[in-house]
């Protein structure tokens, strides 16, 4: 059957969504992209608690551009549907490069820690249905963002005052210093005169 796929002026590529069986895709023959047992079980937490909200983007061959993971997961699932989107109008390499780009653009945002701690400190006090985890964060990272709001204590005035500058425990020319360095000197020279005579001797 097939699939249309058309770009508006603006050059967004508009498809309609299609519901394939994830048996029937397959991966990208040079996907880079990893997913550790613990993120595939974060996705199906996800996309058991809130659905299949991130359709899985194919080519014309049903080879998947967007989604490896929540594939994996559909299948581990077992759904016998996904949504899809068919991407037929880019070029091989084109295709190629989006695999990748699909992957490294997301990696490369960052965060506003304040306003993720404020977030998941909301979140903790309200009276949940869920597990506050299905945020991703784990709850060691949770409690160290949401910590970090704390005003740190000022402490007393007097603990700022910069201690006195100490002597130091000799200066240049100091005989004392000049003896200690001669001792160790003649230490190192007769360890290596007596360890001659005890050669000497064997």
């Amino acid at each position: 059957m097939k699939h249309s796929s058309t770009r508006t002026p603006n050059g967004i590529a508009v498809s309609q969504v299609e519901w394939q069986p994830p048996t029937s895709l397959h991966p990208w023959k040079r996907n880079a992209r990893t997913h550790s047992k613990k993120q595939v079980r974060q996705i199906a937490a996800s996309i058991e608690r809130f659905g299949f909200t991130n359709p899985v983007l194919v080519d014309a061959d049903n080879a998947i551009l967007a989604g490896h993971g929540r594939v994996e997961v559909a299948k581990l699932l077992g759904l016998a549907e996904v949504p899809c989107l068919r991407i037929e109008t880019m070029s091989a390499a084109e295709k190629r490069a989006y695999v990748i780009a699909d992957n490294k653009l997301a990696l490369n945002a960052g965060w506003d820690e304040d306003n993720l701690a404020e977030e998941l400190r909301d979140l903790l006090a309200l009276d949940l249905d869920f597990d506050v985890g299905l945020t991703g964060f784990s709850i060691p990272e949770i409690d160290s963002l949401v910590d970090g709001l704390e005003p740190e204590d000022p402490g007393a005035p007097e603990d700022d005052v910069i201690p006195a500058e100490t002597p130091a425990r000799c200066r240049a020319g100091d005989p004392s210093a000049t003896a200690r360095s001669r001792s160790r000197s003649t230490t190192r020279v007769c360890g290596t005169e007596n360890s001659r005579v005890e050669r000497g001797s064997a």
